[in-house]
């Protein structure tokens, strides 16, 4: 039994050697190929190349080492060996041998190093089959290995969920097919997992058929309240560090708000009643309802306090910036028409599918918004994930798979939304001590930030003809896989090398096809229309009706500079409207006319522009005849020209 075992696994009972070593360090060997290695001896099959596998027997292991180089020695650097072929390679790793003669599963690193003078091996099929399987109850098949198609590629699900994993490729190269591909592999595996899968571009929705829950912009619940500081901020100011007084009105604010909707919800929400009366639990960044309206008249209150007309700005200027998102259509599923109510844990059970109900993947589908909204939206779910897994103590695993990544976590500093990059950063520096799993997919690694990268253990890797993007992913290489990547400009479609804690070792894999009707449906399918079909004249007539309600323009609806100097020559007293003091009327006092933009009404002619208004803030000048605009005074900056066009 033991003979049988032996010859079996004894990888000089296949084929003849290939070579020797002739020169070896602690991981890399020099072989000095057979004269006789050639099709008819071999067979055409069998011909070493680039990135293959072979084998050398060192008695208690077979160790396997990848060919990295294979050139013809040339007498001045080899004089020697001058004419011969020679081949590189590294040692990636070995299948241990048990007294019987028993090859165990494959292992990293090499215990006995092979010698000079041992001779090189191509592996044979069972050979090869136990350094691909590394014999866990967890693995899944996606393809076939490039080297012998008769052997299935298998990736450890356990090992690249946990330590994050990415997949990266040019478009066209199947990485949205890769995507589906290892995600139904991974449900097919664990029907009761929890992933979240952002979707920029509406591709997946039909590839995970009846186990897919779609979430589009006309059933996404992500109520405003659910914004920590730095994204109401982003939505309301533009992240805009210029107004540094109207963010500290909303840091002041928000809570008072908080406190005020629990105050008269309490007794009705269980989960707000244990909060009552605790004004240190109402900090600007937990999540408990508020309503906006609360928070406008909060602010106008205040407005009514202040003693001069130039401290006034910054609330007008908040309260109109808040009015003008409010109104914004794309913001609809944050302030449309719904009620505020403590409904956090019913979308957090939506969104991650607890319970999973036959849904374990939930598809966020973004397309028809801009990249800032977009990018307020990824922060959103991605904290949401993350603070819903440290808060569970990794009870609830989560898989976040971040489309598109290098839009949110890009290579500048200055590029993308901060608080998009720091969630997903965080994610990756710590989300495995919480059970939250992060897949980056991206057709650009060279505008990804290096870091998260860095932090995927596991790395699917197809055709990338850009140079810079090569060199990021070869930075996130820590072993021989390096020389595989060599490939990657001429790798086909669903072609991928892969490499990292999912797999047992480097490999060029031919990915599996996706059923039919299951694909992703990418750019290329919405050309491939019915040459009979011919688009109707009222898709235009209702694109334009959406792309002229999408955003108003808020800077028209601020007030004009209340603090502006009134120009020379104008009587005192010229500003008529001006509250006296800087107080609010009286309620019940009659108001001026207020203009259909909004803010304060027009001043009576004449008027001229205000020389201290800030750039891009439009001047409410109704009723005044065109005139050049007034000459600053001597050393003063003249006025920008630069103003933004008056809604109709």
């Amino acid at each position: 039994m033991t003979v049988s075992v032996v010859a079996e696994n004894n990888v000089e009972s296949h084929l003849p050697p290939i070579g020797e070593i002739v020169s070896i360090n602690g991981t890399q060997a020099r072989v000095l190929m057979a004269k006789d290695t050639n099709a008819a001896r071999l067979g055409s099959d069998d011909q070493p190349y680039v990135g293959t596998v072979v084998t050398v027997d060192t008695g208690n292991a077979i160790v396997l080492c990848l060919i990295t180089a294979m050139r013809v020695a040339e007498a001045e650097t080899d004089p020697d060996l001058a004419g011969n072929r020679m081949m590189d390679m590294e040692l990636v790793g070995e299948l241990p041998r048990q007294e019987d003669g028993y090859l165990c599963t494959f292992r990293r690193g090499v215990s006995v190093y092979p010698r000079l003078g041992d001779q090189i091996y191509l592996p044979s099929r069972k050979v090869l089959g136990k350094a691909y399987h590394f014999g866990s109850f967890d693995g899944v098949e996606i393809g076939r290995i490039h080297q012998d198609p008769t052997i299935p590629a298998v990736i450890k699900v356990n090992e690249m969920l946990g330590k994050h994993f990415a997949i990266i490729g040019s478009t066209g190269t199947g990485k949205s097919c890769t995507v589906a591909l290892i995600l139904r592999q991974f449900l097919a595996k664990q029907p009761k997992s929890h992933i979240v899968l952002v979707d920029p571009h509406n591709e997946y929705g039909g590839c995970f058929e009846e186990r897919g829950h779609v979430l589009t912009l006309k059933n996404l619940r992500l109520p405003f309240w659910f914004l920590n500081f730095e994204e109401i901020v982003q939505i309301v100011l533009g992240g805009n560090e210029e107004f540094g007084a109207e963010i500290e009105l909303l840091r002041e604010f928000i809570p008072a708000a908080k406190r005020q909707f629990a105050a008269n919800l309490g007794r009705e929400s269980r989960v707000l009643q244990r909060s009552v009366g605790r004004r240190e639990r109402y900090s600007v960044d937990v999540p408990v309802p508020y309503r906006i309206s609360d928070l406008v008249d909060l602010i106008r209150n205040q407005m009514g306090l202040l003693e001069t007309q130039k401290d006034l700005r910054p609330y007008k200027h908040l309260i109109a910036r808040i009015e003008g998102v409010m109104q914004d259509p794309r913001y609809g599923f944050m302030f449309g028409k719904m009620m505020i109510e403590d409904n956090l844990g019913e979308i957090l059970k939506q969104i991650f599918r607890i319970p999973v109900s036959g849904k374990p993947i939930t598809i966020i589908q973004l397309t028809g918004l801009p990249e800032e909204i977009i990018n307020v939206i990824v922060s959103i779910l991605a904290r949401l994930a993350f603070d819903l897994s440290v808060w569970s103590e990794g009870k609830v695993p989560i898989t976040f798979v971040c489309e598109e990544a290098h839009r949110y976590v890009p290579r500048e500093k200055d590029a993308g939304f901060e608080p998009t990059k720091r969630i997903i950063s965080r994610i990756a520096k710590e989300g495995r001590k919480y059970g939250i799993a992060l897949c980056v997919v991206s057709q650009r690694p060279g505008d990804l930030d290096p870091t998260i990268l860095s932090q995927c253990s596991t790395i699917f890797a197809m055709r990338l003809s850009n140079e810079r993007d090569q060199k990021i992913v070869k930075s996130a290489v820590s072993d021989a896989a390096e020389s595989l990547l060599r490939f990657l400009p001429s790798l086909g479609t669903r072609e991928t090398i892969t490499f990292g804690e999912g797999v047992t070792l480097p490999s060029r894999i031919m990915l599996a096809e996706l059923p039919e009707g299951t694909l992703p449906k990418g750019a290329s399918a919405h050309l491939e229309t019915d040459s009979e079909y011919e688009a109707d004249p009222s898709i235009v007539d209702n694109a334009i009706l959406k792309w002229r309600s999408v955003g108003s323009d808020i800077e028209s609806l601020l007030p004009p500079d209340t603090d502006a100097r009134p120009p020379a020559g104008a009587a005192p007293g010229h500003a008529s409207h001006a509250i006296p003091n800087g107080q609010l009327p009286p309620a019940g006092h009659a108001q001026p006319a207020t203009p259909p933009g909004g803010g304060l009404p027009p001043a009576p002619p004449p008027h001229p522009v205000q020389p201290n208004a800030p750039a891009g803030i439009a001047q409410h000048t109704s009723g005044m005849a065109p005139r050049a605009p007034a000459q600053p005074a001597p050393g003063q900056v003249p006025p920008s020209t630069n103003r933004r066009p008056q809604p109709r």
